[in-house]
């Protein structure tokens, strides 16, 4: 990926405007390097991402194009599963395999019971001290900024869960492991703890994420596909907005109450057909026969709009390949 060009700024017309691509992002890059990289080449304005990769990390990066970059805070709070491998025995700065070692201990002699025993602890709600080197902020500045710079903060706790954290393999120094936790967790922190309870210490060598909610890696744009950047084959695999956000139950409204929705305005629940009204507000996907408004929270006092699209009201331009 190339740095963007200096000059004048142009704005050539959007080859794609609004979707889902979804990306098996490589090593060494950041998700924000994808995103500027995916925005040039497919003339987006608006790009968003589903959920940060360490530059380290492989696999799964959902993109969001256009106006589906209002669907990101419902993709991002997703499940997500990884696989790793944890390297015992050596300890760094980053709890990953780019930073710089802390300590070296011996690996005791450990069973394959032993290790799931460890695991185990660490599954279901559980505190966890986010790292210093992540996006986090502390006093208005990023912490992998301020641990670049050689500051430490202290990092309150977090609740997080985890719902699988499965051994797939051990073979003393290393495990490889599966993880599938809720939005937030940290798999380095996890791996550094599980390092500590084994009494060696321990980092993530290899971490690739294989699913952000219902979207899975074996869907997604290959690597060197990203790279090379070709518009059309790009283009090619964009996903419908609302591909984003399934795991939300769907209404579908009349034209006469979709129009109402797409004014800002409250539909009834007596207009709405086979929905019963929960007892706590829920978001959900809305439709107006079978095209996708966007995000609307349903209650007892009715529906009313969260978050508008308008991505289906058009459809994208030719693209030339």
């Amino acid at each position: 990926m190339s740095a963007e060009p200096s000059g004048p700024r142009r704005h050539p017309s959007p080859i794609v405007s609004d979707g889902l691509l979804l990306t098996d992002k490589g090593p060494g890059v950041t998700s924000f390097q994808v995103v500027a990289h995916l925005r040039r080449t497919l003339h987006v304005p608006k790009v968003g991402h589903g959920g940060t990769l360490d530059p380290m990390a492989t696999g799964l990066l959902p993109i969001l194009l256009g106006e589906a970059t209002k669907l990101t805070g419902h993709l991002q709070g997703q499940d997500k599963e990884y696989l790793a491998t944890i390297r015992l025995g050596v300890a760094t700065d980053t709890l990953d395999a780019t930073g710089a070692v802390t300590s070296e201990r011996p690996v005791p002699p450990l069973t394959a019971d032993d290790v799931r025993a460890a695991l185990s602890r660490f599954v279901g709600d559980i505190e966890q001290i986010p790292p210093m080197y992540s996006a986090l902020h502390a006093g208005g500045r990023r912490l992998h900024e301020l641990a670049r710079a050689g500051i430490a903060v202290e990092r309150a706790p977090r609740r997080v869960r985890v719902h699988a954290f499965d051994l797939i393999e051990w073979a003393t120094p290393r495990l490889r492991v599966r993880v599938e936790c809720g939005s937030g967790t940290y798999v380095r922190s996890l791996a550094a703890d599980v390092g500590e309870t084994l009494g060696c210490g321990g980092h993530v060598e290899a971490l690739r994420r294989t699913r952000v909610g219902p979207l899975r890696l074996e869907d997604a744009v290959p690597w060197a596909a990203i790279q090379e950047g070709n518009p059309a084959t790009l283009a090619a695999a964009i996903l419908p907005p609302d591909r984003a956000v399934l795991h939300l139950p769907a209404v579908r409204l009349s034209p006469e109450a979709g129009e109402r929705l797409a004014h800002g305005q409250r539909v009834a629940v007596s207009t709405l057909v086979h929905v019963d009204a929960p007892s706590e507000p829920v978001p959900c996907r809305v439709y107006s026969g079978e095209t996708f408004l966007g995000i609307g929270e349903l209650s007892r006092d009715g529906l009313r709009p969260l978050r508008l699209v308008h991505a289906d009201r058009s459809r994208p331009r030719p693209v030339s390949s």
